[in-house]
């Protein structure tokens, strides 16, 4: 139960600073450029400069441009002459106009009359970019973000580097070159070379760095575009970041010195035995460990404590001061804003009280053990824990946790097929009205699927195809965005239902996690799907089903590059808060002109508007949520209940303990887990040791031969290994049939001989196989309905799907024997 309190504002102590930025971070290992004053284009006379500006390469553009740059540039270098310095970039850095942003032209014009000149602003903007060609003035960055001219790039490309730009235009595909995206990066590199001088070759990482930070956040898309071209002709070293997406934000790891200076701890001697202690345990566990760690000892045992009792030194505790943190650390406080738009505050039990607690313990307990090996270090710090092992139990929270999730999988378990069937369903609808819009004219209307949509009558793209469409309501939508969603939303189902595997699995998976494995024997190719890194860095091999294969080679098909090829992108691990290396992942788009992997928080969108369009509700009649990890928990339950070992659902799952995977099987009765352990364990101590062995040669071809024993007339056997047929050889009549869809014309001639066997029953008054040809006539059309129904399944999207053989990027060849 919650109790309201009245308004409190956080102790400072108890906030965290903010945090680090990466960007940031980077400059400091990768600085740019310095910015000089002298080099011989600015050192130069002022008759030098004019004969240099009047030369035949600095005439780019139409020729009255030119002479109105000249112009202009003449008043410019007459008004930097009245301030100090030995260069022109010397006085320029010197006058009034360096630092602006805007507007610098004012203090020129307000000149100007003193010499009898009344230039025209534009004659001064025209004589200003002749100089930065021509490297006679190098304004900062910041200047040129607020004077920005469209003539920078085609002059500093003609003049300054023209192979340079060219060469990175050739690199580009056809159809990326002329559009608008890139050459906003283009006009990024002008910006870089009007900045720091030189050629495109020059450029370092520093120099980009710090245009994005210049750089408004809304407008950061051509500055990573501008870096990625760079690092992909190899002009970057090769630790330098992969992308520069979302870098702004991002913090990186921090140190263990970082992480506890977050909440601004009084007492420096446990501050900075906290620092020791965290980087004693950073070789041992993962970021993504060391950070909650470092909240539960700094921030929430001994800030609090010195919230509370200020002044406080020493890690051995009273028993009241003891006992009333662990009051405090029960419960939490927590923001609500009720219905009139006022916000209270009000407590409510911490579900990691038990965890932060048993942080603490250990942290004592560390420090007691290394006091016996190292006492010069951490004997000072050794005190009785104030916390015992039954303060620590986590069994109450781990019993409700299982009755909540339980709850969780059995409200969604019973309706994955309709979340399903509408995955595919809003797919279906999303192609469709994309086709449509790309069929249509600029400037007509289309109705599709009871809508109707204009299209605008220009289109910004290259190709010359709308971006975005107006719908009957007057709401502007992007069909292709909404598209990209409902492929990916799609995908996420049928892969995790398929596999259970973890979100960040899933994101992780790349072209070459498809292998595709051959028998020895009967050289049949078997599908598997490697899951390497998993969260327990334990690589696991999965089996792929056809309807899995379907889904994968479908992803394949839609990511690979004009060449064939997956891209290789960048990932950020979001735990590790680290870069991973450019990886050909399968959940990648392209956008803004690169290749970019697709986001957690992408996946969940797309999965909330499935959701919504389906209208699945829970018993309260409120909708139905689903996270990506309630599709692992559902493949456990399903697998288990339909008969799967719990031993055999761990390896699959990739899980380090039997419990772990029993925790994940809602419904499941836990009499007949116990049961089952039980006897397995009473089975091994009753057989004979040897029965536990390894696989011999002849078993492994005998299991091998059970493939190549199954092969039927109109398909495969379905039956176990190692069973004998239950049915007297009746395949046509038997549910395990697996008919291949190559053998329908044969199993319809075997439906029409039936027909035709049953009308002569019925003449000749044969009245005794009437029955039994009915039987296998049914069985025959049943099959041919599983084979039309398959069919129309799989023509709900157009997959294009090549031989598994050719999907997999890699290929395991069998052997005769196993290790």
């Amino acid at each position: 139960m919650t109790q309201t309190v009245s308004i409190a504002v956080l102790p400072e102590a108890l906030t965290a600073a903010p945090r680090r930025n990466e960007a940031a971070v980077l400059i400091q290992a990768f600085p740019p450029r310095p910015r000089l004053t002298v080099w011989p284009a600015t050192a130069a006379s002022y008759e030098a400069v004019l004969e240099h500006l009047d030369s035949p390469s600095l005439r780019f553009g139409h020729p009255n441009s030119h002479k109105m740059r000249m112009v202009g540039a003449r008043v410019v270098l007459q008004w930097l002459e009245t301030f100090p310095g030995e260069t022109w970039q010397q006085r320029w850095e010197a006058s009034p106009s360096a630092p602006a942003a805007i507007a610098w032209t004012v203090p020129v014009e307000a000149w100007a009359p003193a010499i009898g000149r009344k230039p025209p602003a534009s004659a001064l903007t025209s004589g200003m970019l002749l100089l930065i060609c021509a490297d006679v003035i190098r304004p900062r960055l910041r200047w040129l973000s607020g004077n920005s001219s469209r003539h920078l790039r085609p002059g500093l490309e003609t003049v300054r580097d023209p192979a340079g730009f060219k060469a990175l235009l050739e690199a580009r595909p056809p159809h990326e070159r002329d559009s608008n995206m890139t050459s906003r990066a283009l006009k990024v590199l002008a910006r870089i070379l009007a900045a720091n001088g030189g050629g495109i070759g020059d450029i370092v990482v520093g120099d980009v760095l710090a245009l994005l930070q210049e750089t408004n956040s809304h407008n950061t898309t051509s500055v990573r575009l501008a870096y990625t071209w760079l690092r992909e002709q190899g002009q970057f070293p090769s630790d330098a970041p992969a992308t520069l997406h979302l870098i702004s934000t991002r913090g990186g790891q921090l140190s263990p010195a970082e992480l506890v200076d977050r909440y601004n701890l009084q007492c420096k001697p446990v501050r900075d035995l906290f620092v020791d202690y965290l980087t004693e345990r950073q070789s041992s566990v993962d970021f993504n460990s060391l950070v909650p760690l470092s909240m539960a000892l700094a921030k929430l045992f001994w800030a609090d404590l010195e919230h509370h009792h200020p002044g406080i030194d020493s890690l051995r505790l009273p028993r009241e001061v003891t006992d009333a943190w662990k009051a405090r650390i029960a419960v939490k406080s927590v923001s609500r804003r009720r219905p009139d738009g006022t916000t209270v505050v009000v407590t409510e039990p911490r579900e990691s009280a038990a965890s932060v607690k048993s942080l603490v313990r250990t942290f004592y307990l560390d420090i007691a053990q290394w006091a016996v090996d190292e006492p010069e270090r951490w004997g000072l710090w050794a005190a009785p824990s104030p916390l015992t092992e039954a303060d620590c139990s986590v069994k109450k929270m781990e019993q409700e946790q299982k009755v909540r999730t339980d709850r969780r999988t059995r409200e969604r378990l019973p309706v994955l097929p309709a979340l399903v069937r509408t995955a595919r369903e809003q797919l279906k609808a999303a192609k469709a009205r994309l086709d449509a819009m790309e069929s249509t004219a600029l400037g007509a209307d289309f109705t599709l699927l009871g809508e109707t949509f204009t299209l605008p009558r220009s289109s910004a793209r290259s190709d010359g195809k709308p971006s975005s469409v107006i719908d009957g309501t007057g709401r502007s939508r992007n069909l292709r965005a909404e598209e990209k969603r409902a492929f990916w939303g799609w995908a996420t189902v049928e892969i995790l239902r398929h596999t259970g595997i973890r979100i960040e699995e899933l994101l992780e998976l790349g072209h070459h996690s498809i292998i595709s494995y051959k028998l020895p024997s009967t050289g049949e190719v078997v599908p598997l799907l490697q899951i390497a890194p998993s969260k327990t860095d334990q690589e696991r091999l999965l089996l792929v089903t056809p309807e899995l294969a379907d889904v994968l080679s479908t992803v394949v098909m839609r990511i690979r590059g004009q060449d064939g090829a997956v891209p290789l992108v960048a990932s950020y691990d979001l735990a590790e808060r680290v870069w991973n290396p450019p990886m050909p992942l399968l959940y990648q788009w392209p956008t803004s002109g690169t290749n970019r992997s697709v986001s957690v928080n992408v996946i969940r969108a797309a999965l909330k508007e499935m959701l919504a369009a389906s209208g699945i509700t829970d018993s309260s009649g409120a909708p139905l949520n689903f996270q990506p990890h309630d599709f692992r928990r559902i493949f456990i339950t399903d697998s288990i209940l339909n008969g799967l070992p719990p031993h055999i659902a761990q390896v699959i799952a990739g899980h380090g303990n039997i419990n772990t995977t029993m925790g994940y099987a809602a419904i499941y009765p836990t009499d007949a887990i116990e049961a089952h352990r039980a006897f397995i364990a009473r089975r091994r101590g009753l057989r004979p040791s040897e029965e536990y062995r390894s696989v011999t040669p002849e078993e492994w071809e005998e299991f091998l031969g059970h493939f190549e024993r199954r092969k039927l007339a109109l398909g495969q056997c379905g039956r176990a290994f190692g069973t004998d047929c239950q049915h007297e050889h009746a395949c046509v009549r038997c549910p395990v049939l697996i008919v291949s869809p190559e053998e329908r014309p044969r199993l319809e001639e075997i439906r029409d001989n039936l027909s035709d066997r049953i009308a002569e029953a019925e003449r000749e008054g044969w009245l005794g196989e009437i029955e039994g040809l009915q039987v296998s006539r049914a069985g025959a059309e049943e099959k041919l309905a599983h084979l039309d129904a398959e069919q129309a399944r799989r023509k709900t999207v157009d997959l294009g799907i090549p031989t598994f053989s050719q999907l997999a990027a890699r290929s395991m060849e069998g052997t005769d024997s196993v290790e």
